[in-house]
């Protein structure tokens, strides 16, 4: 059981890595701090990114609760 919690974990971790690379590295601190680009909503594939990440992000935070809770 645990082993196959840790296999999950990576395929969820690696994922995750991918989703985050993915995403647009125009926004973060760079758009609060004066470059003077307006909010504009995501659409199409980006939201798709925005909110796969959103959900791998709670999928691995979960599998990791329950991995420290298993020894």
């Amino acid at each position: 059981m645990k082993t196959f919690i840790l296999i999950i974990h990576i395929i969820v971790a690696v994922i995750l890595i991918g989703l985050i690379l993915l995403q647009n590295g125009k926004g973060g601190l760079g758009g609060g701090l004066g470059s003077g680009e307006m909010y504009r909503s995501k659409r199409g594939a980006e939201r798709i990114v925005f909110i796969g990440t959103i959900v791998f992000t709670v999928l691995f935070l979960i599998i990791s609760i329950i991995n420290l809770l298993i020894h």
